[in-house]
Protein backbone atom coordinates (compact mmCIF):
# COMPACT_ATOMS: atom_id res chain seq x y z
CA UNK A 1 0.00 0.00 0.00
CA UNK A 2 2.69 2.51 0.86
CA UNK A 3 4.56 2.15 -2.31
CA UNK A 4 0.90 2.31 -4.45
CA UNK A 5 0.68 5.39 -1.98
CA UNK A 6 4.41 6.67 -3.33
CA UNK A 7 3.24 5.66 -6.90
CA UNK A 8 0.46 7.47 -6.90
CA UNK A 9 -0.73 10.22 -4.51
CA UNK A 10 2.76 11.22 -4.26
CA UNK A 11 3.96 12.21 -8.04
CA UNK A 12 4.08 15.95 -8.64
CA UNK A 13 3.64 16.33 -4.93
CA UNK A 14 7.42 15.44 -3.88
CA UNK A 15 10.64 16.15 -5.74
CA UNK A 16 12.66 13.49 -7.43
CA UNK A 17 14.49 13.25 -4.33
CA UNK A 18 11.77 13.02 -1.77
CA UNK A 19 10.07 9.99 -4.11
CA UNK A 20 13.35 8.11 -4.24
CA UNK A 21 13.78 8.58 -0.91
CA UNK A 22 10.29 7.34 -0.03
CA UNK A 23 11.05 4.55 -2.74
CA UNK A 24 13.92 2.98 -0.30
CA UNK A 25 11.63 3.41 3.01
CA UNK A 26 8.83 0.84 1.02
CA UNK A 27 11.82 -1.60 -0.53
CA UNK A 28 13.30 -2.03 2.92
CA UNK A 29 10.04 -2.28 4.83
CA UNK A 30 9.34 -4.66 2.57
CA UNK A 31 12.15 -7.13 2.39
CA UNK A 32 12.21 -7.18 6.47
CA UNK A 33 8.58 -8.11 6.33
CA UNK A 34 9.92 -10.78 4.01
CA UNK A 35 12.57 -11.50 6.61
CA UNK A 36 9.78 -11.68 9.27
CA UNK A 37 8.30 -14.49 7.42
CA UNK A 38 11.68 -16.57 7.10
CA UNK A 39 11.44 -15.87 11.27
CA UNK A 40 8.22 -17.79 11.20
CA UNK A 41 9.54 -20.23 9.09
CA UNK A 42 12.57 -21.15 10.46
CA UNK A 43 10.76 -21.06 14.13
CA UNK A 44 8.55 -24.01 12.17
CA UNK A 45 11.93 -25.86 11.35
CA UNK A 46 13.13 -26.06 15.22
CA UNK A 47 15.62 -23.05 15.03
CA UNK A 48 16.47 -21.39 17.94
CA UNK A 49 13.78 -19.61 19.45
CA UNK A 50 15.52 -17.09 21.68
CA UNK A 51 17.56 -15.84 18.46
CA UNK A 52 15.05 -15.72 16.37
CA UNK A 53 12.60 -13.82 18.42
CA UNK A 54 15.62 -11.26 19.36
CA UNK A 55 16.01 -11.19 15.34
CA UNK A 56 12.11 -10.77 15.17
CA UNK A 57 12.37 -7.60 17.58
CA UNK A 58 15.70 -6.21 15.56
CA UNK A 59 13.86 -6.17 12.39
CA UNK A 60 10.95 -4.46 13.88
CA UNK A 61 12.63 -2.34 15.39
CA UNK A 62 14.52 -1.89 12.36
CA UNK A 63 11.33 -1.30 9.84
CA UNK A 64 9.46 1.55 12.29
CA UNK A 65 13.19 3.36 12.60
CA UNK A 66 14.51 2.90 9.06
CA UNK A 67 11.38 3.16 7.15
CA UNK A 68 9.49 4.83 9.96
CA UNK A 69 12.05 7.64 9.87
CA UNK A 70 11.97 8.23 6.18
CA UNK A 71 8.63 8.36 5.88
CA UNK A 72 8.23 11.42 7.95
CA UNK A 73 11.30 12.88 7.07
CA UNK A 74 9.79 12.75 3.71
CA UNK A 75 5.84 13.31 4.19
CA UNK A 76 6.55 15.76 7.18
CA UNK A 77 9.80 17.23 6.92
CA UNK A 78 10.60 16.20 10.14
CA UNK A 79 14.54 16.92 9.52
CA UNK A 80 15.55 16.24 13.60
CA UNK A 81 14.73 12.44 12.53
CA UNK A 82 17.93 12.01 10.28
CA UNK A 83 19.84 10.71 13.03
CA UNK A 84 17.54 7.69 13.65
CA UNK A 85 17.76 6.17 10.43
CA UNK A 86 21.25 5.26 10.55
CA UNK A 87 20.21 3.69 14.07
CA UNK A 88 17.22 1.58 11.96
CA UNK A 89 19.64 0.19 9.57
CA UNK A 90 21.85 -1.27 12.49
CA UNK A 91 18.65 -2.87 14.14
CA UNK A 92 17.81 -4.47 10.92
CA UNK A 93 22.21 -5.87 9.87
CA UNK A 94 21.59 -7.34 13.48
CA UNK A 95 18.47 -8.86 12.67
CA UNK A 96 20.25 -10.02 9.91
CA UNK A 97 23.05 -11.79 11.88
CA UNK A 98 21.08 -12.83 14.61
CA UNK A 99 18.81 -14.97 11.73
CA UNK A 100 21.65 -16.44 10.18
CA UNK A 101 22.92 -17.31 13.66
CA UNK A 102 19.50 -19.06 14.58
CA UNK A 103 19.35 -20.97 11.04
CA UNK A 104 23.14 -22.33 11.70
CA UNK A 105 22.87 -22.99 15.69
CA UNK A 106 22.59 -26.96 15.90
CA UNK A 107 21.40 -26.93 19.53
CA UNK A 108 18.04 -28.43 21.29
CA UNK A 109 14.84 -28.28 18.56
CA UNK A 110 13.21 -25.57 19.74
CA UNK A 111 15.73 -24.41 22.18
CA UNK A 112 14.53 -21.05 24.05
Amino acid sequence: MAGAFGAHRLRGVLDPRGLEVFQTAVTYQMYHALALILVAVLAGLGCSRRLLSLAAGCFVLGILLFSGSLYLLVLAKLLVLAPVTPLGGLCLMLGWGLLIAAGLYKGPVNSQ
